[in-house]
């Protein structure tokens, strides 16, 4: 089943799934003379629209919970608990918010308890949704075993370890995975043959061979041809320097990856271990946050943003006059960057040096650099001079926090150099970062770019909201101290 299956199927599943609990709440609610009636919904329409209501709610919280990501290769039950969650939060909001009336004065045999209308409303919402999505994940199961929706695999290692992880995952069907072949990290082994067999997905008699695609050095191209959703490595525990270089050129690709249990001391920190069916994978891309986290995260942008560029605009105001009284040319300075996935925009600045800065070229920033205006120093110990990027933040270009966003010149330069780079792509840039906010200096040389990248990556595999409050108050704290660097 595809992605897009998947997501229909559990979006019509969950469509009757909450409707039919909202209709037998409304059923035990008006007809089992528990409660009072008396002012419930009547008509057929008011129930029509009540329950298309509560679906839309339920629609708006499911997508906030991350109930909507890709939940077959997962243990089922980290899916249920994950639904109570949600049905935990969602129902309180009910129940304080809208749905419950509070007590009456009548002769009922149950009063109008709204803890007790909730807790009903809970557990039958909580029997149909799991129930529904129990049927869609055996239906799914199901189909995975029968070789349907299987996602097209590769796996990467030498023959022997290739074909061990490939007769292992063909005991695990419902993983989901067809090995459509593997590719050598250091060419063909002498005298090894270049393919081998395992057993048919389908029960044939006849073994399906799997071939040797090509070398690492090829993996991009691999990929695309193949249409590869998923690399699975394979490698033996000291290759550390294939393992870096395999995941940097897969870094380039929309494709999962994920290594054999025996690795996690090479990526100890960078990967989060998945344990499915029984058969454990290492991820080394798993969703970074979680989706009510990365809607937090965009709301504090846009709300601190608003904040700082409306609130001081007499501030902004009176050093756009300080930059146009001090030297020549723009007040804003414009430049070209890289963004989330490879994005380019322009990133803003009051301009700090002189308009002639590089017209020999793109060059990293130094210490008291000498192409620094008078009021330019100020700024750049101030970080003042990266307010206008608030404006990239408004426009979802940048983030507050996350890893500094950075030219193209410099990026291909720095993917020779630093194989992982790339990962840094995966998240939108940010005005700070871990690594401003802890070392608060300038990139003169290769040698601060892999320290900086070293505490990028540090940030991209913790994001969570208490880290990213803890880089926005120890910023404030650098800027109250000027410590920035001229």
């Amino acid at each position: 089943m595809s992605r897009k299956k998947e997501l229909f199927a559990l979006i019509i599943g969950d469509f009757i799934a909450l409707n039919a609990a909202c209709l037998t709440y409304y059923w035990v609610r008006m007809h089992s003379g528990w409660f009072d009636s008396s002012s419930l919904y009547k008509t057929h329409p008011e129930l029509v629209s009540m329950s298309l209501l509560v679906y839309v709610m339920w629609l708006a919280t499911f997508l906030f919970f991350g109930l909507y990501r890709t939940w077959y290769i997962r243990p089922i039950f980290d899916e249920i608990v994950t639904v109570l969650k949600t049905l935990s939060f969602g129902t309180l909001a009910f129940v304080l918010l809208m749905l419950w009336e509070p007590y009456t004065d009548k002769a009922t045999p149950i009063k109008n308890d709204p803890r007790l209308l909730g807790l009903l409303y809970f557990v039958i919402t909580a029997v149909f949704v799991i129930s529904v999505r129990l049927i869609i994940r055996y239906s799914q199961r199901r189909l995975l075993e029968a070789g349907i929706g299987r996602r097209p695999s590769l796996i990467i290692g030498d023959i022997f370890k290739a074909k061990d992880l490939a007769l292992k995952l063909e005991h695990y069907p419902r993983l989901g995975y067809n090995i459509v072949g593997y590719v050598s990290p250091n060419g063909a082994i002498m005298n090894a043959p270049e393919s081998f067999q395992i057993p048919d997905r389908n029960g044939s008699p006849v073994n399906r061979e799997i071939t040797r695609l090509g070398s690492v050095k090829e993996i991009e191209t691999i990929a695309a041809k193949q249409k590869i959703k998923e690399v699975l490595i394979a490698l033996d525990s000291g290759d550390h320097d294939s393992l870096i270089q395999i995941i940097g050129r897969l870094a380039r690709t929309n494709v999962g990856i994920k290594i054999a249990p025996d690795l996690y001391d090479i990526v100890s920190g960078q990967a989060r271990t998945r344990e499915i069916y029984g058969f454990p994978l290492i991820d080394i891309n798993p969703e970074l946050q979680r989706p009510w986290e990365v809607a937090l995260k965009r709301l504090i942008d846009v709300s601190v943003s608003a904040i700082i560029i409306f609130l001081g605009l007499p501030v902004w105001l009176l050093t756009v006059l300080a930059i146009k009284l001090t030297s020549k040319g723009p007040i804003i300075y414009s430049q070209e960057r890289v963004g989330k996935n490879g994005s380019i925009f322009h990133i803003h600045k009051f301009r700090s040096m002189r308009t002639d800065a590089e017209q020999s070229g793109p060059v990293w920033a130094s210490k008291n650099d000498p192409r620094v205006t008078p009021i330019g120093k100020f700024l750049r110990r101030s970080h003042l001079d990266e307010v206008p990027q608030f404006w990239n933040v408004m426009r979802g270009e940048m983030s507050l926090v996350g890893p500094r966003p950075e030219r193209q010149f410099f990026i291909e330069k720095l993917i020779e150099e630093i194989p992982y780079y790339t990962r840094r792509l995966k998240v939108r840039p940010g005005i700070t970062g871990l690594y401003q906010a802890m070392i608060d200096k300038y990139d003169e040389n290769i040698d601060d770019v892999k320290e900086r990248v070293r505490y990028d990556l540090m940030y991209i595999e913790s994001m969570s909201f208490r880290l990213d409050m803890k880089i926005l108050f120890r910023t404030a704290y650098m800027m109250l101290k000027g410590r920035g660097q001229a």
